[in-house]
C-alpha cells in the first residue's frame, strides 16, 4: 500500500517517529506502572514482543490515513483519526499477544495507549502550529497587506470560517466576532473574541479599523440578513457574505464560498419550500412544452424541467438566437439523456401551433410567451393584444383539443386592476383560460401571478446597473413607487409547483413578502457597486411612465385566497360573476386603446361561454368558441386604428 505512494522526507520522518513512539511508549508505561523500576519479568515480556508494536503501528496507522493527511491544514475530524488509529493498534497488539500467550497488565496497556496517542498528536500539532506561524509571518510581514476581518456570527459557520482563514494562504486576518447571543460575549472562538452584537458593528469597525465584514450566518432569515447589511453599510468596510446552507456544498463552509453581497440577499424574502417529489412525479416521463422558452422565465423553466427528466422537452420560441444558446447549454449538461426539441414559431400562428400539438401531443404546457415590457406595449397596444390574448387563446385551445393534462399560464401582478396595456392583456388571458377550463374538462387550466423578476430582460435591475456604470446616475420614476420582487429561479419553481397543485380554474399567487421601494433598490445597487448614493451617484426622479402604477396589487377584491399545502403559495378562486366580468372586460378593452372591432366581439364570445357554463355541456360550449382564422381576429385590419 505504502509503496504505491510517493515517499517524501516528511513521511519518512513520521514513519520513523511513530514506530519509535510505539516502542518508547510501551517501555515508559512499564516503567511508570512499576513505580520507576523495570522488573526482569516485564523486561522479558517486552523483549519477546517488541516487534509486534512497530509492525501493528505501521499497518494500522497507514490504513487509517496517518500519512495521507496534510497536517499543516488539519482540523478536528482529522485528529480524531489519530485516536481511532492508536485504539485499533492497541486492540490488534492485545490480540496478537494473547495468541502468543505473552501479555502485560491491563493498566500497562491503558497507559501505553495514552502515551502513544499523546506522542502522535504532539508531533503533528507542533508541525501544524509551526506551519501556521510561517504563513502568518509570510502574509503578515507587511502589516499594510493584511485585511482585517470582522465576522458576524459566532456559530458553527463562523467557527469553520475562522479555521479556514487561519489555515489558508490568505492575508485576511480575523480580529473579532459579532453575535447577538449575550451569553457568549467576551468568549473566544478559536482564539477570536466575541466583542458585541450587530448594533455594535459600526463602533467596532471604526475602533479596530476593519477592512472587511463577513456575514457568516447561513441559517439566518433574509430579513435578518437585510437588517445586518443595513448596519454594515454604516461603516466604510467591504461587506461579504456566506450563502445560505441550501447553496453550500454538503453544508460545509469554505473560504471560496465567501462572496460579495448581491441584490437577491437584500430582498428580505424567504425561499419557497417546494414539494420536489410531487413536481418530479408529474413531470418525469412526460412530454412538456414551454412556449417563450428562450425568454428569462421560459429558459429558467426549461432548465428546471430538464432536471426532472421529462420524456420529451419542447421549446417553442420565435427568436432563434436566445433559444439556440439555451439549447447548447442543455446539450452540454444532459447530452443524449435529454430528448430536447427546439421549435421555431409564433404563438400567433394558429396553423403552426396546431401542427406542434398534433405532432407532439404534450402532456404539460407552460405558456410563457408574451410581450411584457410595459412602456413598449403602451406604444404598441395592438401587438400586445394579438400576441398576448390571441396567442394565449391559440395555445390554450390546442391544449384542450389534444387533451393536454395541464396548461399553466404565466401571468403577472400587473393583471390586477390594470392601468396599462400589458396588464390588461394579461388579465384577459386569465379570463380566456377560465373559459377554456369550462369547455375542455380533460385539461386543467391554471394561471400563476407573480411580481417583478430580478435580472429578467427589461427589468429595472439591469437598467440601474447600466446607468451606474455608464451614466453615473440613476433614474427613478417616483420616490414612493413600490414593487414585489422575486428571483427568476423562485418564480419558475412556483410555476412548476402550481402545475402540480392545479385541478382547473385556479390562479396561484405567492406570499411575496413586503413590497420594495424602487428608490431603496436603487440605493442598494449603488452601495453594492462600492459607491455612495447621492454623493457618488445622483438619483433623478423623472415621474411615472404612461400606464404605470405607484403600487402593484396581488389579487382583485372579488378573488378569495385559499392556502395550499405550501404556506407560501395561495390559490385565488377566479371570479365567476359574469356581470362583473363583463364590466371588467369593457374596462380592459378601453385600456387597450385599440379599436374594439375584433377584440370586444372576441371577449364577448369568451363571456358567453362563462354565462352558459352551468347550462350547457362541454360540446355545446365548444360551439361558442370564437374563430380567429390563421390565429388572428377577423377584424384585424381595424386593430391598427386607434380610438
Amino acid at each position: 500500500m505504502l509503496s504505491r505512494k510517493r515517499l517524501t522526507p516528511k513521511k519518512i520522518f513520521l514513519f520513523v517517529y511513530d514506530l519509535g513512539a510505539s516502542l518508547i511508549a510501551m517501555l515508559l508505561a512499564i516503567f511508570i506502572i512499576n513505580n520507576g523500576s523495570l522488573p526482569v519479568a516485564q523486561w522479558r515480556v517486552y523483549t519477546g514482543t517488541w516487534f509486534v508494536l512497530p509492525i501493528t503501528a505501521l499497518i494500522i496507522f497507514a490504513l487509517v490515513g496517518f500519512y495521507d493527511q496534510m497536517w499543516a491544514f488539519a482540523r478536528g475530524s482529522q485528529y480524531l483519526a489519530l485516536v481511532a488509529g492508536t485504539t485499533l493498534q492497541l486492540i490488534l497488539c492485545v490480540l496478537i499477544m494473547q495468541i502468543m500467550d505473552i501479555h502485560f497488565s491491563f493498566a500497562t496497556y491503558v497507559l501505553y495507549w495514552f502515551l502513544l496517542t499523546a506522542a502522535v498528536f504532539l508531533v503533528r500539532f507542533i508541525y501544524r502550529f509551526y506551519s501556521s506561524s510561517v504563513r502568518v509571518k509570510r502574509t503578515g510581514s507587511d502589516r499594510q497587506s493584511q485585511i482585517k476581518v470582522m465576522i458576524v456570527g459566532a456559530g458553527e459557520a463562523g467557527s469553520q470560517l475562522i479555521n479556514e482563514l487561519k489555515t489558508s494562504m490568505t492575508n485576511r486576518v480575523p480580529l473579532l466576532l459579532i453575535d447577538d447571543n449575550p451569553l457568549i460575549l467576551n468568549y473566544k472562538n478559536n482564539g477570536v473574541p466575541v466583542l458585541g452584537n450587530r448594533h455594535d458593528i459600526p463602533d467596532l469597525a471604526d475602533k479596530y479599523d476593519i477592512d472587511e465584514i463577513i456575514i457568516a450566518i447561513p441559517s439566518a432569515s433574509r430579513n435578518t440578513i437585510r437588517d445586518i447589511v443595513d448596519i454594515c453599510y454604516e461603516t466604510e468596510s467591504r461587506v461579504s457574505i456566506l450563502p445560505f446552507y441550501t447553496h453550500l456544498q454538503d453544508s460545509k463552509v469554505r473560504l471560496q464560498d465567501v462572496r460579495d453581497i448581491t441584490i437577491e440577499d437584500l430582498l428580505g424574502r424567504e425561499e419557497v419550500d417546494l414539494n420536489l417529489e410531487q413536481i418530479s412525479k408529474y413531470i418525469r416521463g412526460r412530454t412538456v412544452l414551454v412556449t417563450g422558452g428562450g425568454g428569462s422565465i421560459g429558459s429558467e423553466l426549461v432548465r428546471q424541467i430538464a432536471s426532472y427528466r421529462p420524456s420529451v422537452l419542447l421549446i417553442l420560441d420565435i427568436y432563434e438566437n436566445s433559444v439556440y444558446d439555451l439549447q447548447q447549454d442543455l446539450l452540454a449538461t444532459y447530452g443524449n439523456s435529454l430528448n430536447l426539441q427546439v421549435l421555431i414559431g409564433s404563438v400567433r400562428d394558429q396553423r403552426r401551433v396546431a401542427q406542434i400539438f398534433d405532432q407532439w401531443r404534450p402532456d404539460l404546457v407552460f405558456h410563457a410567451a408574451a410581450h411584457k415590457h410595459v412602456p413598449l406595449m403602451e406604444e404598441n397596444p395592438c401587438e400586445a393584444i394579438i400576441n398576448n390574448v390571441y396567442g394565449t387563446y391559440n395555445v390554450a385551445r390546442q391544449a384542450g383539443r389534444t387533451k393536454t393534462e395541464h396548461f399553466v399560464l404565466i401571468s403577472t401582478d400587473k393583471a390586477v386592476n390594470p392601468t396599462n396595456v400589458m396588464g390588461a392583456t394579461k388579465r384577459m388571458c386569465e379570463i380566456v383560460t377560465l373559459a377554456l377550463n369550462m369547455v375542455y374538462r380533460s385539461t386543467s387550466f391554471a394561471a400563476v401571478r407573480f411580481g417583478n423578476v430580478l435580472g429578467s430582460n427589461g427589468s429595472v435591475i439591469p437598467l440601474f446597473e447600466r446607468q451606474i456604470k455608464e451614466q453615473k446616475r440613476v433614474t427613478v420614476t417616483d420616490p414612493e413607487v413600490t414593487r414585489y420582487f422575486m428571483t427568476i429561479a423562485e418564480a419558475s419553481s412556483l410555476v412548476l409547483q402550481a402545475g402540480a397543485y392545479a385541478e382547473g380554474g385556479e390562479i396561484f399567487v405567492l406570499d411575496m413578502g413586503r413590497p420594495v421601494k424602487i428608490i431603496d433598490l436603487a440605493k442598494d445597487l449603488i452601495r453594492l457597486s462600492g459607491l455612495v448614493p447621492e454623493e457618488d451617484i445622483p438619483i433623478d426622479i423623472i415621474g411615472l411612465r404612461p400606464g404605470e402604477k405607484l403600487h402593484e396589487e396581488l389579487y382583485l377584491d372579488k378573488e378569495e385566497t385559499v392556502k395550499t399545502e405550501n404556506e407560501k403559495i395561495m390559490t385565488l378562486q377566479q371570479v365567476e360573476d359574469c356581470f362583473y366580468l363583463g364590466v371588467e372586460v369593457g374596462h380592459l378593452t378601453r385600456i387597450s386603446r385599440c379599436n374594439t372591432v375584433g377584440l370586444r366581439p372576441f371577449m364577448d364570445s369568451i363571456l358567453d361561454i362563462l354565462r352558459e357554463a352551468d347550462k350547457k355541456s362541454p360540446d355545446e360550449l365548444k360551439a361558442l368558441l370564437p374563430e380567429i382564422p390563421n390565429g388572428y381576429p377577423s377584424g384585424l385590419a381595424d386593430l391598427t386604428e386607434r380610438d
